[in-house]
């Protein structure tokens, strides 16, 4: 058994703001499942600590400074054993809303100051100086905001392993010169070899240089982070760090996400009964004014919607393919340019194009649900959880082979079909028509129901659960207290 910590910005259902909050509710409650002792740290923010209710405060928490005016209130996991700690603290508590951007949808300007005190936070109860009588033998920290976790561990002397998580380098945590000096960090931090990457602190340095061991969410994301098109400046320092980096590609809640038993759905279906699909369908058309048209081939997208999602490209596309008779869902929200461009479209489509626009737990249900094809042309997607919930569902993605997109989806070619291997379609090109063309080859199967049933029914076998993932993960971490032994 190994004690974790796992330290992380978001979890779901306490606040989630993309593919984070999932990963961080799923792979505890399954590296728990496996025996080992996981105990969760994230920021007490407002709405997390209204979700959670009633979250008595540790009684035994004593930390060092500069923790003096923090709580740390204890909750646990949804539908879980494992312990959730929420650092209740001035600068999380206090604000409602997004966890990291203003009313204004600019960052907060304290947030260098927020995550380094939950760093602190993580480095004091990985040494045990904080009263609990606990600590971990791994610390596994998540993404930027956690990037501090194992320099602040360095510089308290704190023993133990550290694993550093990159979800999406595009996000780095990036500060002027001013907040380093502000955080009391030494100047020897202050280097292109540590924390220093072009004038900025980088907290994605901080993890990135000075954990035991790196993961990211994907194979072929660990490939590409290594390169210029993808690395974000940082492509160098992951080459170094090559032997130290692995790719294990997510899994799926699937209590959550269980087309059989989902209570968001109009009607459960199985592998072996598709019927209920139908049912599916003709709700979602229902609820987003969509006509009521059974044969049509119905597109779905839930995301968020951003350059990196290749929302361009589908809105490039959508006139051609609403012309073959297809009919457009989505269901997301983000730069305010795409919603209005999505307004517009579905009011010159009427019945043709229906819009959700706002982050909605159930609407993205009954889309997997209903929709017979998945578009995710994305730039980038280090992992995407959405291709995954799609095969669940028998739902045909339509992605770009990038990141876990192309570890996840198996194209069906002609010789994949003739094995039983495809599930979905891909592609490679970064424009509208190469997107056009993907879709068209979906439609041409979807025209033939028994290769389109065989294509269902491959994607639904295919096991993306997270107790896969979390030996993975398991493996990962005997590796870095082998190095964090040996130093």
């Amino acid at each position: 058994m190994l004690k974790i910590l796992f330290v992380t910005s978001e979890v779901f259902p306490f606040i989630k703001t993309g593919g984070l909050g999932d990963v961080s509710a799923s792979l505890p409650f399954a590296l728990g499942e496996l025996g080992h002792d996981v105990r969760v740290l994230m920021p007490g923010y407002a709405d997390a600590l209204k979700h959670a209710g009633q979250a008595p405060e540790l009684a035994d928490w004593d930390p060092p400074s500069p923790l003096s005016r923090t709580m740390l209130r204890t909750s646990r996991l949804s539908d879980s054993t494992v312990p959730l700690w929420l650092l209740d603290a001035p600068g999380f508590s206090d604000r409602p809303g997004n966890p990291y951007l203003g009313p204004n949808g600019a960052p907060h300007p304290d947030n260098a100051q927020r995550f380094d005190l939950l760093a602190h936070a993580a480095a004091a109860i990985a040494g045990d100086r904080a009263g609990l009588g606990w600590h971990p033998d791994v610390v596994h920290c998540n993404d930027w905001q956690t990037g501090l976790v194992p320099v602040r561990m360095l510089l308290s002397r704190t023993r133990g392993a550290t694993v550093f998580t990159i979800h999406n380098v595009a996000y780095q945590g990036l500060f002027p010169y001013p907040t380093f000096k502000s955080l009391g960090l030494p100047q020897w931090l202050w280097h292109p070899e540590a924390l220093e990457f072009y004038d900025h602190l980088s907290f994605m340095k901080g993890g990135a240089v000075f954990a035991d061991r790196l993961t990211t969410v994907s194979p072929t994301y660990a490939e590409e982070i290594q390169t210029a098109a993808h690395g974000w400046g940082l492509e160098g320092l992951f080459h170094h760090r090559a032997g130290d980096l692995s790719g294990i590609l997510n899994g799926i809640d699937q209590r959550a996400w269980d087309p059989a038993s989902d209570a968001h759905l109009e009607t459960p279906y199985s592998a072996a009964d598709l019927s209920g699909k139908a049912a599916n369908k003709r709700a979602l058309q229902e609820e987003l004014g969509l006509d009521p048209e059974p044969e049509a081939p119905l597109l779905g997208v839930v995301s968020r919607l951003a350059d990196q999602k290749g929302i361009d490209l589908i809105l490039g596309a959508a006139r051609e393919l609403l012309a073959e008779g297809a009919q457009l869902a989505v269901v997301g929200t983000g730069d305010r340019y795409y919603e209005a461009t999505l307004r517009r479209l579905a009011e010159y489509n009427p019945g043709r194009v229906g819009l959700f626009l706002g982050f909605s737990e159930p609407m993205a249900h009954l889309l997997e649900g209903g929709a017979d094809i998945l578009l995710m042309p994305s730039r980038f997607e280090p992992c995407g959880l959405n291709q995954l919930y799609s095969l669940r569902y028998g739902t045909v993605p339509v992605v770009r082979a990038v990141g876990g997109l192309a570890d996840s989806v198996v194209d069906a070619t002609p010789e994949a079909l003739a094995a039983g291997r495809a599930t979905g379609i891909t592609f490679s090109g970064e424009t509208p028509a190469a997107l056009t063309q993907a879709v068209r080859r979906a439609l041409a199967l979807f025209t033939d129901p028994e290769a389109w049933q065989r294509i269902q029914a491959t994607g639904m076998a295919q096991d993306f659960t997270w107790e896969r993932s979390a030996r993975s993960y398991e493996a990962v971490y005997r590796t870095a207290m082998e190095q964090s032994d040996s130093r």
